[in-house]
């Protein structure tokens, strides 16, 4: 078997289109469809459905992708081994985070600045994408985990809070309990229109009478800020404002249930320096967040 059509393969994947993987690895275009199609001649397998859209992976292809990408990952990785400085890694990383994660953009920012070496493609998405067909070496989730193949490492946990800006607090006084949202203006994340909008505050299950529903939350953020609904966000978008009294805290005594953070990757005895250098970066990082 021929190694470099090996690894030429695994580039098509990752790049999602052979025309992508020759520009990002400097492979002429007709070289990596050539040795692409001569490795699918080897294996007596067809690898690959090619359209004008890109390539899709037959499933005899992700099987052979899943383990052929491992062994390219640790020959990268033995060729990284004798380096002692780590600002030396290099590589692309192809990475999923949710939509309006902010403090993830920052952590991103400090990590290229750690590692000038290491190109980022960042997919926001609030879809639970699937890691091989979309060719994304670590997805960023919140909540439970469903991909039982994959592995997840809980990086951090924490707990939306309800606020308010000062302004709605003084039209309509400061809640008491959860009942007592019911006379307030709420907004609330939700990704459909038809899914009911659910609140568990200290175990007791509200149902606000939302007058904004929307699943992005830079988009309730920026109406609670302006004093129009009361709404509950992440901490990292609101820690900042509370401290500054631009929004205060709500019904702190019945607190949202708990998110945990994980980053998923497929299983690999060997991740790739670049991806090692980022789970080992983001447990740091995250340890300052706690």
């Amino acid at each position: 078997m021929d190694l470099n059509a090996v690894e030429m393969f695994v580039y098509v994947v990752r790049a999602g289109s052979l025309s992508k993987a020759a520009q990002q690895s400097g492979i002429p275009l007709p070289t990596l469809s050539r040795r692409v199609r001569a490795l699918e001649d080897s294996l007596n397998l067809q690898l690959i459905e090619r359209s004008v859209r890109g390539v899709k992976l037959t499933v005899a292809g992700m099987h052979f992708y899943q383990q052929a990408s491992a062994g390219v990952d640790i020959l990268k990785g033995a060729q990284l081994a004798s380096q002692h400085d780590e600002r030396q890694i290099s590589g692309y990383l192809r990475l999923s985070i949710p939509p309006a994660m902010t403090v993830w953009w920052e952590l991103l920012a400090q990590f290229q600045q750690r590692y000038p070496g290491i190109r980022l493609f960042v997919q926001t998405t609030e879809r639970r994408v699937d890691l091989v067909a979309d060719g994304i070496d670590v997805a960023l989730r919140v909540g439970a985990i469903e991909h039982e193949t994959m592995v997840a490492k809980r990086v951090i946990s924490w707990r939306h809070q309800l606020v308010a800006a000062p302004s709605l607090v003084e039209r309509y006084g400061r809640p008491q309990s959860p009942a007592d949202l019911s006379r307030y203006p709420c907004a609330v994340w939700n990704a459909s229109a038809w899914r009911p909008s659910v609140w568990s505050l200290g175990g007791e299950t509200v149902h606000p009478a939302a007058i904004l529903m929307t699943n992005d939350y830079a988009h309730l953020y920026q109406r609670v800020l302006s004093g129009d609904v009361i709404s509950e966000l992440p901490p990292f978008m609101v820690n900042e404002d509370i401290a500054q009294g631009r929004l205060v805290g709500l019904l702190e005594d019945y607190p949202l249930p708990e998110q945990h953070i994980h980053l998923v990757y497929p299983p690999q005895h060997y991740p790739a320096p670049a991806i090692r250098a980022y789970l080992d970066f983001c447990s740091r990082f995250t340890a300052n967040l706690s």
